[in-house]
């Protein structure tokens, strides 16, 4: 059987767990028209203004995910100052009117940055959301490597909590951790009537109760939540990751359950990792290919449409199409990129060479009608599972079977059968 690429516009996977929309764009051509006032949370990551070049370390085949020694190093993101300071000022501001134009009048919008632009940023949502919605400056305080001799170590990131409106929606109850055990504090140690043990101090002439076995809720110092280390199990290989417990705390204290999150620079996807976990929708968009790429595989048990068209790749496929009881079984046999894609990109080791099925990082079989593949199955490699699954099946449904590969260079291509 010979295949040939087609055209496509619109992906959609169908993952058992609630989805949304992922845009390859960048966010200022986006159209989020319909989008418009039905948002209830906007995480904003943009760049920090630090004059760098950012990657992503792309594992490659079954040796590098489960061994993590065979990589390439591709371009992620650019943070350059090129433009200086208005120039990154004016990005923000295009970014914060269209986080306001998508908020709900019960949202809130997070905008994260570190001590470089905070001060300014802080004025320009003030004139976006007016300074009476400002609601909370949280720090996040973190340990991560390095320390400074010439200034003290720079170790916490700032986010602007502000709201659309004074109807702002906010449950701290659903972001509760567990009480510690601080012996060292001043209050007396006791247990009620009913054995429950709990502390008390006086204050005023009135005794205050604290139980053991309830929750306490964050203030605006979060210490609790730790940087990514470099062999945490969450890494996805794309520098400026942020954990998952900071955006679930994010998530949960501002949405319900069916709310849409939205993220307009989502780079790796873990703002839109954290709505699906806590049942809400989600938006992402973001315009490197590798964050489209990476946000995918994250995404793939959810009910995801990306919206980004193919391009044209040079490669050659080859697969087996078996019919069943019920089903096609179909068989990924060859996917060749050549080696001139790779000839200026850092690699680990220095002159690795790609070859055969370890170009390809994810794949999914599906139909293709009018443009849009819909995925019924699709595999990708993960530290878990390093080893790519080479055959899929697909239920035996009307339309054009396709395959759908995102290889390690971020090119996403769909392929036919070619028509005799």
């Amino acid at each position: 059987m010979i295949w040939q690429q087609a055209e496509c516009y619109k992906e959609i996977i169908c993952g058992d767990r609630t989805g949304g929309v992922l845009i390859h764009s960048d966010l200022r051509r986006a159209d989020l028209d319909e989008f418009k006032g039905k948002v209830q949370c906007v995480y904003l990551d943009p760049p920090f203004f630090t004059g760098d070049e950012f990657t992503f370390r792309m594992r490659i085949g079954e040796k590098g995910w489960a061994e993590g020694n065979q990589v390439l190093e591709l371009p992620a993101y650019s943070d350059s100052r090129v433009g200086g300071k208005e120039a990154y000022l004016r990005l923000l501001r295009e970014a914060l009117a269209i986080a306001h134009e998508l908020l709900s009048e019960t949202g809130a919008l997070f905008l994260h940055l570190d001590s470089r632009m905070n001060a300014y940023a802080r004025l320009e949502c003030d004139k976006i959301f007016g300074e009476n919605n400002f609601i909370n400056e949280i720090i996040w305080a973190y340990q991560s490597g390095g320390r400074a001799k010439k200034h003290f170590s720079r170790k916490h990131d700032v986010i602007l909590f502000y709201a659309k409106s004074r109807a702002l929606y906010f449950d701290i109850t659903r972001v509760g951790v567990p009480r510690k055990d601080n012996r060292s504090n001043h209050m007396r140690r006791t247990v009620d009537e009913n054995g429950r043990p709990c502390r008390t101090i006086k204050a005023g002439g009135k005794v205050y109760t604290y139980y053991d076995d309830e929750p306490v809720f964050p203030d605006d110092v979060w210490a609790d939540v730790s940087h990514l280390q470099q062999k945490d199990p969450q890494r996805t290989g794309y520098d400026t990751q942020k954990p998952q417990a900071l955006l679930n705390r994010i998530v949960r204290c501002c949405t319900r359950r069916g709310d849409i999150v939205c993220d307009l620079f989502c780079g790796s996807g873990t703002t839109l990792v954290a709505a699906a976990e806590n049942e809400c929708r989600y938006l992402g968009v973001d315009q490197c290919s590798h964050a489209v790429s990476v946000t995918r595989k994250r995404l793939l048990d959810t009910e995801l449409e990306l919206r980004t068209k193919t391009e044209r790749v040079e490669a050659v496929l080859d697969a087996d199409v078996l019919p069943g009881i019920g089903y096609y079984e179909i068989t990924l046999n060859t996917y060749a990129l050549g080696s001139a894609p790779f000839e200026n990109i850092k690699t680990q080791p220095k002159g690795l060479h790609v070859v055969g099925l370890d170009a390809v990082d994810q794949w999914s079989v599906g139909f293709l009608r009018d443009g849009v593949f819909k995925a019924y199955t699709s595999a990708a490699r993960r530290k878990q599972t390093p080893k790519l699954p080479t055959t899929l099946e697909l239920p035996l449904l009307r339309g054009t079977v396709a395959i759908m590969v995102v290889d390690v260079l971020g090119n996403r291509s769909v392929w036919v059968p070619q028509q005799a």
